[in-house]
């Protein structure tokens, strides 16, 4: 496939075409999450349901017992996670371990070897629920899922991206614009906006979708949108964060800026240095827990 002299609409319908046929997430999983959500429910019927796919057990036990969530002993069983960790925190570890096998792969398009966009997106998510700690009043899984869900747009652009990097590349040097605005430019869509047209297409709830769209731009959230601003704005400066400090750094990384609006809307404008200090000490843990296989 050739970027350049392919009409713009032609690929904008291959990409809008790839973006349909992502497949949904399995069944099952579908109505795992509907048993978590319903207060009939029990541990034993979460986890029925959830041990028609053993693979997907492993991974959720696996970042059951990450020191991200803090639990003193080792969680062996479904049933003992929901009992320990609760309905809410196991639905975002099941969605998480749902969506690894789309994440786990390279994105050679984006200069990201096999398993680093896991790595950033994990990264992003675990600075989301920090900083979400630090402002108080959200939800933590919810800030932790949207900040997992960020880039999932990049699976669906990425063998655009590759073979039209040189063209994207060069419009970002001579314009001097964000890798994301020359992706637009030459494919007719950006990652972002990919991601939020996949996230609506696994029914998952806006608030994910709308993060993934304006996690670059938070300032071009709509007015009509505003109720999800705390969410965009902690996922954007998490992704900034991790991309300064090199985690998960792709070919887009070092083109984006952190929204100084959105440091003072958390009245952290005075704080960057001491939030970067801790970042490097959460991403240094999860690093760790990823060489030791203790996360998916």
């Amino acid at each position: 496939m050739s970027i350049d002299g392919s009409p713009k609409e032609i690929i904008k319908r291959r990409i809008l075409k790839r973006v349909k046929d992502i497949p949904s997430l399995p069944q099952f999983v579908i109505l795992t999450l509907k048993k978590i959500d319903d207060e009939r429910s029990s541990a034993s019927d979460v986890a029925k349901s959830l041990s028609k796919d053993q693979g997907l057990v492993v991974r959720v036990l696996r970042l059951a017992n990450s020191a991200y969530y803090g639990i003193p002993r080792t969680i062996t069983s479904v049933t003992e996670a929901v009992a320990l960790l609760g309905f809410k925190t196991l639905r975002s570890i099941v969605l998480a371990a749902s969506i690894y096998p789309y994440m786990a792969e390279s994105q050679k398009g984006y200069a990201l070897d096999k398993g680093e966009l896991w790595r950033h997106s994990l990264g992003v998510a675990y600075l989301s629920r920090y900083i979400g700690e630090k402002v108080g009043g959200i939800d933590l899984e919810e800030a932790y899922l949207a900040g997992l869900l960020h880039d999932i747009g990049k699976i669906v652009l990425n063998e655009y991206v590759r073979y039209g990097y040189s063209v994207i590349n060069k419009m970002v040097e001579e314009k001097s614009i964000p890798f994301t605005y020359a992706e637009r430019e030459v494919l007719g869509f950006d990652h972002a906006e990919i991601g939020g047209m996949i996230i609506d297409q696994w029914a998952l709830p806006e608030i994910y979708s709308i993060v993934a769209r304006y996690h670059h731009t938070p300032e071009q959230l709509p007015e009509e949108k505003q109720s999800y601003r705390v969410i965009v704005d902690i996922v954007h400066v998490a992704n900034v964060m991790c991309l300064i400090l090199g985690f998960g750094l792709g070919a887009d990384g070092l083109q984006h800026n952190i929204s100084e609006e959105a440091l003072e809307r958390f009245n952290l404008k005075d704080d960057i240095e001491s939030l970067l200090s801790e970042a490097v000490n959460i991403l240094y843990q999860l690093d760790e827990e990823m060489k030791t296989e203790e996360i998916v």
